[in-house]
């Protein structure tokens, strides 16, 4: 197989080169999966920089999201169950060494690829899906009538953000840095559109709100909960993603008391150890939406990478703030051509 092995911390995504490797031996409960496309993520940036908080041994493969075609199953589970996916079945997950032509995979970190859904959609998926529609419906209580403010809104879980927020019947208010970010957002069905670079963007969403009330949730995954806290409605909640601008907020929790709010984490990656019964029903959630056609793959499609060579180039885009939605990579199999 190729890959993107690392066998040293690099300064930087073009510091990165593609090896051929023997191909990955699956375990009695793994699949074998050929992929065909692979998804980029910030964390991606940060585990080759040694920065993140898990950091395979050397050597390791770098990578996590994918999609493509099962070539090998297990014939039995430990648990007894029988495999839910066959030879020749595509899917789409995560699990370490997404940048390379094979990855090994269990069961539980894969999931069968929508109908009539590209290799492309579908890679960019696992992540950001689940992350915003546990935070929006599981620990937000999103409901129809709801103002939900939505930050960083044309980034890959912004935009799911979006979706899921208008598919339960919310109007939604996306924030985003530039004018092309913020016609994406609306282009996913985004009710109201505001520039957070411009300084008075909290009173600006306020007034988007009936009689100015302010929104029921803020959807964060950047580290503006402080001054979203200024455009909150009484009873809002604060739903806290991620830390994109790179600080760790620290906040004044007389005005959580005062404004009568609930600040909320979500911490997704831990369902699956702590409430996986939860995980199962936030999937079938999100596949009725994906089945009604109220939410769709958000692949970036202003620039096309295709082959492990371009992941360099696909994650310093990714890295620049240049993207949105989620920056796919297409890898064609062995044989194949690139075009």
């Amino acid at each position: 197989m190729r890959a993107i092995q690392i066998t040293e911390y690099v300064k930087g995504p073009e510091e990165l080169k593609v090896s051929d490797l023997p191909d990955p031996i699956p375990k009695s409960n793994e699949y074998l999966i050929a992929i065909n496309a692979a998804a980029t993520n910030f964390f991606d940036l940060l585990q080759i920089r040694g920065k993140y908080q898990h950091q395979p041994p050397f050597p390791w493969i770098s990578g996590s999201e994918f999609s493509g075609v099962v070539l090998k199953a297990p014939t039995s589970l430990p648990s007894g169950k029988t495999p839910k996916f066959k030879v020749g079945d595509k899917v789409f997950g995560a699990s370490q060494g997404g940048y390379a032509t094979r990855i090994v995979a269990t069961e539980e970190r894969l999931r069968p690829m929508p109908k009539g859904w590209s290799f492309s959609d579908a890679a960019g998926v696992f992540v950001t899906g689940p992350t915003s529609y546990a935070g929006l419906v599981t620990r937000a209580g999103i409901k129809k009538g709801d103002y939900v403010l939505i930050h960083a809104a044309a980034g890959g879980v912004g935009l799911a953000a979006v979706q899921i927020a208008k598919a339960f019947g919310a109007t939604v208010i996306a924030t985003a840095g530039t004018q092309h970010k913020l016609d994406r957002a609306k282009s996913f069905g985004a009710d109201f559109v505001v520039s957070y670079r411009q300084s008075d963007w909290p009173e600006k969403v306020k007034k988007l709100t009936p009689k100015g009330r302010g929104v029921d949730i803020v959807y964060d995954p950047v580290g503006l909960i402080a001054q979203s806290m200024k455009c909150t409605a009484w009873n809002g909640r604060l739903l806290i993603i991620g830390f994109a601008a790179g600080d760790i907020e620290k906040m004044a929790t007389n005005r959580i008391l005062l404004k009568n709010v609930s600040v909320v984490g979500l911490h997704w990656g831990m369902y699956a150890t702590m409430e996986p019964e939860t995980v199962e029903k936030v999937w079938d959630g999100l596949y009725a939406l994906i089945e009604s056609g109220k939410y769709r793959g958000t692949c970036f499609t202003d620039q096309e990478f295709v082959g492990l060579e371009s992941v360099p180039a696909a994650l310093k885009a990714l890295g620049a703030r240049e993207s949105w939605g989620k920056v796919i990579v297409k890898v064609p199999q062995e044989g194949q051509s690139k075009i």
